[in-house]
């Protein structure tokens, strides 16, 4: 299985290990990659004032068999988005992150189908078994936050992010359970799959995800995400809230359907953790 290896940073972790017409051409790259990736190695070694066989060289020394291939790791890396390459700088601070979240939340209210949501609910209500499943970072903890919501209305629910182990899974359902699919994205294999396997043996599949993504066309209900990216990389994807906040959303719908059930929980949750803790009335309840 070959891996792409990012040649940007091949470059920059080997510069304090190259020759001094070496960094010239290794500084030359870093200040302009996109104009670099179209150069031929003539004018490269023109513009540098090195030869071609020093371009050679270099290209070698960070890992390539010959100037080709570093301009086609120099392309790969810039296929990922220049947002990653460059500095783009931060004009909203740490009020910008306050705001952003308040904007995606906003947008994804709006977005939000009420048909959708209460077969949704009805779906939940009556399965035999829910499975949560989302892998990497804020899917995972959003198909975790799933089953914290859910069992302590009473509900059958189990989150699982190994890639194998909800393959698994999926392959064990029955036409009575419902599959949630969490995804901010909806292209990552293992779920998709999953789900395309679950849906074979009968079981529904809800996928929360963006409404035109890979995911979202494997799945029988779609409750959308809208996606919404900036160019300030270094800020945590705000999507995620979107996420949450469906989650929420969903938890209370679903206490609202089951409330004789749904308030036996809680009391008795309630009652047990303030039996331990102590503290006063209104703590969290689970924190």
């Amino acid at each position: 299985m070959a891996f792409s290896i990012d040649i940007i940073s091949c470059i920059t972790d080997r510069f304090v290990e190259l020759t001094a017409t070496e960094k010239r051409i290794a500084q030359f790259i870093l200040d302009d990659v996109q104009f670099a990736s179209t150069l031929p190695i003539a004018e490269m070694a023109h513009l540098t004032g090195t030869s071609q066989a020093s371009v050679t060289r270099f290209a070698r020394a960070i890992g390539c068999k010959d100037v080709r291939e570093l301009k086609v790791k120099l392309a790969q890396s810039l296929a990922v988005g220049q947002r990653f390459i460059l500095d783009v700088p931060d004009l909203d601070g740490v009020q910008g992150i306050y705001e952003t979240i308040i904007n995606v939340l906003d947008i994804n209210r709006r977005a939000l189908n009420p048909d959708s949501l209460k077969k949704v609910v009805g779906w939940l209500s009556n399965a035999r078994q829910i499975l949560a499943i989302g892998m990497g970072g804020g899917s995972t903890i959003c198909a975790q936050e799933v089953q914290y919501r859910l069992f302590r209305l009473g509900l059958p629910v189990v989150s699982q992010s190994d890639g194998l182990l909800v393959r698994m899974m999926c392959s064990a359902v029955a036409p009575n359970d419902v599959v949630l699919a969490l995804s901010l994205g909806g292209y990552t294999p293992e779920i998709i799959e999953s789900v395309a396997i679950a849906r074979q043996y009968g079981a529904k599949v809800i996928a929360i995800t963006t409404q035109d993504s890979p995911l979202a066309a494997n799945a029988d209900i779609v409750l959308p995400l809208i996606v919404r990216e900036n160019d300030y990389i270094f800020k945590p994807s705000t999507s995620r809230y979107a996420m949450l906040a469906m989650i929420d959303v969903l938890a209370t719908e679903l206490a609202m359907a089951n409330k004789t059930q749904a308030k036996d929980r809680l009391r008795r949750i309630k009652l047990a953790l303030d039996g331990h803790r102590g503290g006063v009335n209104r703590q969290p309840l689970g924190d």
